[in-house]
């Protein structure tokens, strides 16, 4: 019985766990389906027929990665669709909706599906003003702040011998020594970006004086260069920070704040999610749970896994 519910199952959901074949070079990566109409009728299994929108409505709650294997394999997907819709309809007739653990199954799946939609629901509602989006920038200011910087890289090999052109190669030891002595350098009043000529390794940055960009403390640093750039001031050097190929040198030109307007849909994301942990840790109190048998709780908890809607957070929704 359990290998046959199992071959079920699969062969229902064949067309989300088909893997996805590699595309050719010169091929579209996923087939384009034609622009019908909503009400173009795709397929009809007894009496029972199958849309172009209702499709896209079906499509639109599946993972992306399911969405693209039922685009690929469109025909198979709407074989799969008729398929469940007939076994769900010979279930409901043989009464499995109202047997136990799928009456329970369903209906805990119904509330679960329905608690999501209030949350997203409670949260697109969620009135966030002008006024505080502008508050919470201004006490937040420095979580906006951007650095531009210029840069001194020196690079270092395991085996510093191996290298064949006429430039200096470093191991570990040496590149930080050299990293270090150029620091010396700098604070005694030499010019860096002469020294970014003279050393410095990253090609990108040496054909511009060492100007490295502007960057700001949310971009993907690694945190060993974000915690140094951020506590320097203007004009300051930074001691050389080590990465996995070599030491960096910084050296802080300007600092400016990201304007608000570029981050407001941030604040505005952020302010939502605080104040629907409120609503939700408010809704929760609200329930005034009386628990009846202290000898059933008092037992040790196992870990669980399952998600807390305590500390909800939505993106994007």
């Amino acid at each position: 019985m359990k290998f046959f519910c199992v071959v079920i199952f699969s062969t229902a959901l064949v067309w989300a766990q088909a893997p996805a074949q590699p595309a050719k070079p010169t091929a579209p990566a996923l087939p384009t389906p034609p622009a019908l109409a909503p009400d173009t009728v795709l397929a009809t299994v007894d009496g029972r027929t199958l849309t172009y929108g209702e499709l896209e409505k079906y499509l639109h709650v599946l993972p992306p990665a399911m969405q693209q294997n039922a685009m690929r394999n469109r025909r198979q997907f709407v074989e799969q669709f008729f398929l469940m819709h007939r076994l769900s309809g010979m279930a409901e007739k043989d009464k499995l909706d109202q047997r136990s653990p799928y009456q329970e199954s369903i209906a805990f799946n119904r509330m679960n599906i329905l608690t999501q939609a209030e949350i997203t629901q409670i949260y697109n509602q969620l009135p966030i003003t002008p006024e505080e989006q502008q508050k919470f920038y201004d006490a937040n200011k420095s979580r906006y702040q951007q650095v531009k910087l210029k840069v001194i890289y020196i690079p270092f090999t395991s085996n510093a011998a191996a290298g064949t052109d006429a430039k200096k190669h470093y191991t570990e030891p040496e590149a930080k020594a050299k990293a270090e002595e150029l620091v010396k350098q700098i604070k005694g009043g030499a010019d860096f970006v002469k020294l970014v000529q003279e050393y410095s390794e990253d090609a990108a940055s040496k054909d511009k004086d060492g100007d490295f960009g502007t960057i700001s403390r949310s971009d993907n640093l690694p945190d060993e260069i974000r915690s140094v750039v951020f506590a320097l001031k203007q004009g300051d050097v930074s001691d050389p920070v080590r990465q996995p190929n070599g030491f960096y040198i910084f050296r802080a030109e300007s600092f400016v704040e990201k304007p608000l307007a570029d981050v407001q849909q941030q604040i505005s994301s952020e302010l939502k999610n605080i104040h629907l942990k409120q609503w939700m840790d408010e809704t929760t109190k609200s329930l005034n749970i009386k628990f009846e048998n202290e000898q059933f709780f008092a037992r040790p908890a196992e870990p669980s896994r399952v998600p807390s809607l305590a500390n909800p957070t939505i993106k994007n929704p």
